[in-house]
């Protein structure tokens, strides 16, 4: 039974530690980009961006291709968790799933609160549902061992289940104009991932080869492309293959081991750098407070630390679940106040949400004020809250 439980607990010890080092880069880089963006190199930051690049813009490589590679990443994560991790069965579900479905109800609302009036700005009501894991570890990262490993555990599971709502999210309303024909040839190659599955191969190439298939027809089919590394995630086997190979049997540990360090320093610091840099030229408290800026901001601020603190609570005083081990209410209201760091999804769901480039610059400076606003007060609740009980 040790054997079974060491490996799902490995590779969440490797991921968390990358992560958390990853959202320590994604600061530096997205402090950067804001930089740049209002620089005497901004033209140039700008127009490398929009570059054309083999029948799409730089931009449009890193939004679509790029974060594939993190979708697929995330979907991993997801199966793993499910399947063999802290989500593998319901009682560890309940407290970061009500918490996660909490934390994305209600932001939503209240950033519609900000925005019913204006049905186009209200587009972007799944914005500030979204919790940047690798943001929200490396601030606990900076708080050491103040923090319980077991917060560090809810809040990774929390964000899982919340990365997943934001894929039903985006799969579900933002695909546009469906072509029939592209989706046909994407289901054909999603079967015969499956069939993989099914004839138990355990090597990796075929699946990545018949990914990069799948994401080409995702692509053309008017679903968005990012979805198909969710679903090349979902067919990779779990299994642990012949007894004495040790952990790293499993296929799936094995890509996420090789993809976590890669998407943690590399991909999401380049999504991060390419999106995050917003003009601040002629911007005033005036654009802050306009309904979308201060709609998104309020609802990672506000809505999440209500939703998740609210709906975590509510299932602990029903007797579903319980405190994480060695942690109190106070530090789980820090993490509360974490899950409101929206930083790459809630950048990602505003690119989707909306098609006018001034509404795009409005969530982005939303998500940069919301989801500072929320990690700074979320090391202050976690750092001054007594250190963890033995």
């Amino acid at each position: 039974m040790r054997k079974v439980i060491r490996k799902p607990l490995t590779a969440l010890k490797h991921f968390l530690q990358s992560e958390a080092s990853g959202g320590l880069v994604l600061m530096a880089v997205a402090a950067l980009a804001l930089i740049v963006a209002n620089s005497p190199a901004a033209p140039a930051y700008f127009a490398a961006l929009h570059a054309p690049l083999g029948g799409l813009d730089l931009l449009h490589w890193i939004n679509d291709g790029l974060m594939a590679v993190f979708f697929l990443l995330v979907g991993l994560e997801i199966k793993r968790e499910l399947v063999v991790g802290e989500l593998n069965s319901w009682p560890l579900r309940v407290l970061p799933g009500f918490a996660a479905v909490g934390g994305m109800i209600v932001p939503a609302l209240v950033f519609l609160i900000f925005t019913f009036r204006d049905p186009v700005a209200a587009e972007g009501w799944a914005i500030p549902a979204a919790t940047d894991i690798a943001f929200a570890l490396g601030v606990m990262l900076l708080l050491g061992s103040r923090v319980p490993t077991s917060l560090k555990i809810l809040l990774t599971a929390l964000a899982i289940i919340d990365d997943l709502g934001a894929v039903v999210i985006i799969a579900l309303f933002h695909t546009s104009d469906l072509d029939l024909p592209a989706m046909a040839m994407a289901g054909a190659t999603l079967a015969a991932l499956v069939a993989l599955n099914r004839f138990k191969v355990t090597r990796l190439f075929p699946y990545l080869l018949l990914g990069a298939v799948l994401w080409v027809f995702v692509l053309r089919s008017g679903v968005h492309a990012t979805i198909a590394g969710v679903l090349l995630a979902l067919t990779v086997p779990l299994g642990r293959g012949r007894e004495g190979e040790g952990d790293d049997a499993s296929p799936l540990i094995r890509l996420e081991h090789g993809l976590t360090p890669w998407a943690a320093f590399l991909v999401v610091p380049v999504f991060g750098f390419a999106n995050a840099g917003v003009s601040l030229a002629g911007a005033s408290l005036a654009t802050v407070l306009a309904p979308v800026p201060l709609g998104i901001a309020a609802g990672l601020l506000i809505g999440k630390q209500v939703g998740v603190f609210g709906f975590g609570w509510l299932a602990i005083r029903l007797g579903w679940a319980a405190l994480p081990e060695g942690a109190s209410w106070r530090q789980f209201y820090g993490l509360s106040l974490l899950c409101g760091i929206g930083f790459t999804m809630s950048l990602f769901i505003g690119l989707l949400a909306y098609s006018d480039p001034a509404l795009e610059d409005a969530a982005k400076l939303g998500v940069i004020v919301g989801s500072v606003l929320s990690g700074v007060a979320g090391w202050l609740v976690l750092r001054l809250a007594p250190p963890a009980r033995a």
